[in-house]
Formats: C-alpha cells, sequence, structure tokens
C-alpha cells in the first residue's frame, strides 16, 4: 500500500502527468455535456464521420505549415454544418455517404501527412492520441471548449435538451430545431478536436459515447445524466491513465477498452426512464 502511495506521488511530482490530469476533467465536461446530447439526439455516427473527416483538415493543416488543431478544427465545422443542413430522414438514407466522408477524411489526411516534408509526425499519437505529450495550447483550448460550452449551456441549455431529448416537441414549440440541431454538431467537432490528443481521432467519438451510455443506465433526469457521465468519463480516463502506465500499455486505447468493460458491466443494471 506504502509502495503503491509512494508511486501515485511520484507521478503528481511531474509536471507532464499533472497536466494530464487537468486534460481530463476538461474533456470529462465536454464528454458529459456534450456527449451526453449526442447520444440522446442519435447523432454518434454522423460525429464519427465529422471527427474522420477532421483528420483530412488536419493531415492538409500540417502539410502547409499550420497548426494541425485548426485545420481539424475548420473542416469538422464544415462537416458538422453540411449535415446539420440535412433533415434527420435525409441523414438516414446517406448513411453510406456518411461512410465515404469518414474514409475520404482519413484518406486525404494520410495522404497530406505523407506529401509534408521533413520530419514524419507520429501517425499514432494523432490517431490513438497520447495525453502524456499535451502542450499548454492544448490545454488552453480545452479550457476555452469547456468555457464556450458551459456558457452556452448556462444560455440555451433548456433549449439544446429539449431539441436532444424530442425534435418533434420542441418544433411544436416553436423552436428553431434545425439550427439547434447544427449547434449540437458544432458542439460535437470542437468536442472531438480537443480529445485529439487524449484518445486520437479513432476514438474519440468512443469517449464522447461511452460515459453516457453508462450514466443512462444510473440516472433518471438528463441533469443526472450528464453529471454521471462527466464522473464516469473522469473516472476512465484517470483509471485508464494508471493502468496504462501499470500494463505499459498506450493511455487513450486503454481508457475506451475500460469504457467499454463498465459500459458492460453497467448492463446488469435495470435501465430507468429518462426524463428531459
Amino acid at each position: 500500500m506504502a509502495e503503491s502511495a509512494g508511486g501515485l506521488g511520484d507521478l503528481l511530482a511531474l509536471d507532464f502527468f499533472r497536466d494530464a490530469l487537468v486534460a481530463a476533467l476538461l474533456a470529462s465536461v465536454l464528454c458529459g455535456v456534450v456527449g451526453t446530447l449526442v447520444v440522446l439526439k442519435r447523432l454518434v455516427s454522423i460525429a464519427g464521420g465529422v471527427a474522420h473527416a477532421a483528420f483530412g483538415g488536419l493531415g492538409v493543416a500540417y502539410w502547409a505549415g499550420a497548426d494541425p488543431r485548426l485545420g481539424a478544427l475548420a473542416v469538422a465545422a464544415l462537416s458538422a454544418v453540411g449535415l446539420g443542413f440535412l433533415d434527420r430522414e435525409r441523414v438516414r438514407r446517406l448513411d453510406a455517404a456518411i461512410g465515404v466522408l469518414w474514409a475520404v477524411g482519413m484518406a486525404v489526411g494520410l495522404v497530406f501527412l505523407h506529401w509534408t516534408p521533413g520530419y514524419a509526425p507520429d501517425l499514432l499519437a494523432y490517431l490513438f492520441g497520447n495525453i502524456l505529450l499535451l502542450t499548454p495550447s492544448d490545454l488552453a483550448l480545452a479550457a476555452a471548449a469547456v468555457a464556450a460550452v458551459l456558457v452556452l449551456l448556462a444560455w440555451r441549455g433548456r433549449e439544446l435538451v429539449a431539441v436532444a431529448f424530442d425534435e418533434e416537441a420542441a418544433r411544436l414549440q416553436g423552436l428553431p430545431t434545425r439550427a439547434y440541431g447544427i449547434l449540437l454538431l458544432m458542439l460535437a467537432a470542437v468536442s472531438v478536436v480537443v480529445l485529439l490528443q487524449l484518445v486520437g481521432i479513432v476514438l474519440a467519438v468512443a469517449l464522447l459515447t461511452l460515459p453516457p451510455l453508462i450514466a443512462l443506465r444510473l440516472a433518471r433526469s438528463i441533469a443526472g445524466v450528464v453529471v454521471a457521465a462527466t464522473a464516469v468519463c473522469l473516472a476512465l480516463t484517470v483509471g485508464g491513465l494508471l493502468l496504462s502506465f501499470a500494463l505499459d500499455l498506450p493511455s487513450g486505447p486503454v481508457m475506451v477498452l475500460s469504457g467499454a468493460v463498465a459500459l458492460a458491466a453497467a448492463q446488469l443494471v435495470p435501465r430507468r426512464s429518462t426524463r428531459a
């Protein structure tokens, strides 16, 4: 026990480990809030398409010598707006097109990264993340995104929940459901870019969806689901980080696999009906 406590204390003395914990907390807030709305509105497949399209923007920006995150954010935002203008039925019919967007985004990103002169970037860091290689700008981006999401939630949280929970009822109440749908996709796009360094493009959608799915088995109200999803995500990210140290494995995949195990265990809990 003392050896374990000493090991954790040694880790906490490291600047990069403390930065990783701060990033885990910020990412957990994003996943708790945005992930819950994405799951409730059944936007997971679209968010996956947006995430992988963002990889194309990342590759182009890297090739051009710009900040890769800006390229990823630009393409993710454009993809979110484009898909947001389609009605839900049309999006369902365009399921194959979302798959094409997914594949083309990855292919474009890989091609431009290959064309980039000089030292080739570590593709595994982009695809699967590395929470231990965070920079101050990564933390600043995450903090800004969390602040923006919380301000937006305080300003238009009730409307966003209404549209995510029951779009038809929200439309009958006179809410501009398409605008709020686009806003939800934009939030998902921003969250994906923030999660890029944490778990990478490939696993970002998993971290957005696993905690809310677990929380939906534990809480009854939307507010309860958001709080539970945030707590679950924090447990998965910090626990996965510590477990990856112990097993000498990459942190991103360990976080997601831990979430998959937790989701399987959560299936043993009777499902509660969720209310707004």
